[in-house]
C-alpha cells in the first residue's frame, strides 16, 4: 500500500498540481500586495484621497470613524472596500492566467498530420483505403 501511495504520489500530474498550488500561493500574494501597496492608492487619490480598503458599512448604528475602531468594537459591518480590492485582484490573477494559458496555446505546435489512407468512393461515397483498385462497397473499378 505504501508503495501505490509512493507510486500516486510521484506520478506528474499530481506533482505538477503541487508545484501549481506553490506558484498560485505565491501568485495570489504578489497581486494582492500589487493590488493593495501599488493599484488602489493612487486610484483612491484620483477620486480624493479614498482608502478603498477602509470603506464599510456600519450596521450596528453606533458611529465608528474607521473600520479598525468597529472591528475593535465587534460592530457588525460590510466591508465593501475590501470586496472590491478582492474583485480588482480576481480581474488580475484572472487576466494573467488568460494571457498564460494563450501564450501556452500559442507555443503549442499543431500536430502534423499524415499522409491520407482512406479516399471515398467517387460513385457511392463510401470510404475505400487509398490504393485500393475497386470499391469494396459498390464493385465499382476506380
Amino acid at each position: 500500500m505504501l508503495k501505490e501511495f509512493k507510486a500516486f504520489i510521484m506520478r506528474g500530474n499530481v506533482l505538477d498540481l503541487a508545484i501549481a498550488l506553490v506558484i498560485g500561493a505565491a501568485f495570489g500574494k504578489i497581486i494582492t500586495s500589487f493590488v493593495e501597496d501599488v493599484l488602489m492608492p493612487p486610484i483612491g487619490l484620483l477620486l480624493g484621497h479614498v482608502d478603498f480598503a477602509g470603506l464599510f458599512i456600519n450596521l450596528s448604528g453606533k458611529p465608528f470613524a474607521t473600520l479598525a475602531e468597529a472591528k475593535a468594537a465587534a460592530a457588525p459591518t460590510i466591508n465593501y472596500g475590501m470586496f472590491l480590492n478582492t474583485v480588482v485582484m480576481f480581474l488580475i490573477v484572472s487576466f494573467a492566467i488568460f494571457m498564460m494559458i494563450k501564450a501556452i496555446n500559442k507555443a503549442q505546435k499543431p500536430k502534423e498530420e499524415g499522409p491520407a489512407t482512406v479516399r471515398d468512393c467517387q460513385y457511392c461515397l463510401t470510404s475505400i483505403p487509398v490504393g485500393a483498385t475497386r470499391c469494396g462497397h459498390c464493385t465499382s473499378e476506380l
